[in-house]
């Protein structure tokens, strides 16, 4: 029987907008990218031009710092643009489908019976290395390490997040042989986090795993809240984290011998029409997605992730390499007459101070405005309502803007990355930029002790 692991600091956002447990077929993009972006402290190295032709796992960029690990294109066809940023940093690297669905081909083997190397080199080769992540820091994994344990979140938290459970039924083969994969890269133990509550069925038939249920509030589905409490990190450890779709992705790799990046998206927000799920690749161009799906009755937020933790795009910008969320709301660009002294009956509130705090299930719209400016930090004993983890919160963020990396040690900084001071974030009376203030000190760590 598995170990239950109650949590009670928290919160669940109620929003409206959850996605109906419908899967459909997406309308075929006509470019995707891949953006270096969304892989932080990554310097990459171009390996194509504009004309270059590729196929479906061909490599596109490497990491300047980590030259093993590559990043493929998820389709085949041809290099379009190579769009840069300021002081020429690349943000994207588009490729224009042909719609042959080419691949790259691969070693096609039962994961169980390679070796470690073998199994690091086809991860490697394909680009799907990147798919798995290191904590500390949140980074793409060092291929020469060796992890304690591996974790694997099956249930998300967040707002309106997607149902893990729905997207990987009929799927179990291949998240079974994902989870063989991994087995052999740590000398540790692969831990699935699952909900206390449900059956669970795509996952807790699943072998050579370790599994602990969790209950609680958001962010008890945060992989890094689960390794907390499950295997904390100390100072020098390595814990490597996959998202559950990554999982699968790596298990069809060695069942198929291919990179295919076929992944399940949740359109979600109160200004979605018909919120559901919708199958495509990663990397695709989102306008397939949001065309003609969303109200357009008011100006419209579109965020590539969830209200959280996501990143603000434009309407024909691409689904980030992790994501499995695309989340519509309104902007909140109008002005509301004292709005501050309405009884807030359709207003959330984390701190009940509206009275919609009687009414404990309703759904809110709610929108991206901040309502106020940045104020004094102060110390308020506010965040660690919403941080279920021994860490304090004001107190290392502190240490970051002050650059003391003694203290960031020792309050913590190995433990979190920005998903799991989000709520933070969210509830700060004092509008500070939690989640920014976190990556720069995490940047710091990894520039001073690597």
């Amino acid at each position: 029987m598995s170990k239950i692991i109650k949590l009670r600091s928290g919160l669940n956002i109620k929003l409206k907008g959850k996605a109906d447990e419908v899967i459909e077929e997406a309308q075929a993009a006509r470019t995707y990218a891949v953006k270096p972006t969304d892989f932080p402290g990554l310097t990459p190295k171009l390996m194509v031009k504009v004309g270059h032709e590729v196929k479906a796992g061909s490599p596109l960029f490497f990491d300047k710092y980590k030259p093993d690990v590559m990043f493929a294109s998820p389709v085949s066809g041809k290099v379009v643009a190579i769009n840069r940023g300021e002081r020429r940093r690349i943000l994207e690297v588009v490729v224009e489908a042909d719609g042959s669905n080419a691949f790259e081909e691969f070693k096609k083997a039962e994961p169980k019976s390679l070796s470690r190397e073998d199994v690091k080199e086809e991860l490697l080769k394909s680009g799907l290395w990147p798919l798995i992540i290191q904590r500390p820091y949140g980074v793409v994994a060092q291929p020469t390490d060796t992890p304690k344990a591996i974790f694997v979140s099956c249930f998300d938290s967040a707002p309106l997040a997607p149902n893990y459970e729905l997207i990987v039924s009929g799927q179990e083969k291949e998240f079974q042989a994902g989870i063989d994969a991994l087995a052999q890269l740590t000398d540790g133990k692969v831990h699935l986090g699952l909900p206390a509550a449900g059956a669970n069925k795509p996952f807790a038939a699943t072998k050579n795993v370790e599994i602990t249920q969790f209950t609680g509030k958001h962010p008890v589905g945060n992989v890094g809240v689960q390794i907390h409490h499950v295997s904390p990190i100390n100072k020098g450890e390595r814990v490597w984290t996959v998202n559950v779709q990554d999982v699968v992705t790596i298990g069809r790799l060695f069942l198929t011998g291919k990179y295919d990046a076929r992944k399940v998206i949740a359109l979600t927000g109160s200004e979605v029409k018909a919120p559901r799920y919708y199958r495509t690749i990663a990397g695709a161009n989102l306008s397939v997605l949001l065309e003609g799906k969303t109200n357009q009755e008011v100006n419209e937020r579109y965020i590539s992730g969830n209200v959280l933790t996501g990143t603000k795009v434009e309407k024909d910008n691409y689904l980030s390499h992790y994501g499995s969320q695309v989340t519509v709301i309104p902007e909140g660009d109008e002005h509301e007459f004292f709005g501050w002294a309405l009884p807030g009956v359709n207003k959330f509130s984390a701190s009940k101070t509206f009275l919609s705090s009687l009414f404990p299930k309703k759904e809110y719209t709610m929108t991206a405005n901040m309502n106020g400016g940045e104020r004094a930090f102060v110390l308020s004993e506010q965040y660690e309502k919403f941080l279920p983890m021994d860490i304090l919160p004001v107190f290392l963020l502190k240490s970051i803007i002050v650059n003391d990396i003694d203290k960031m040690e020792q309050l913590g900084i190995y433990e979190v990355i920005e998903e799991d001071l989000a709520l933070c974030e969210y509830a700060c009376t004092s509008k500070i930029e939690v989640q920014s203030i976190l990556r720069q000190g995490i940047n710091v760590m990894i520039k001073e002790l690597g």
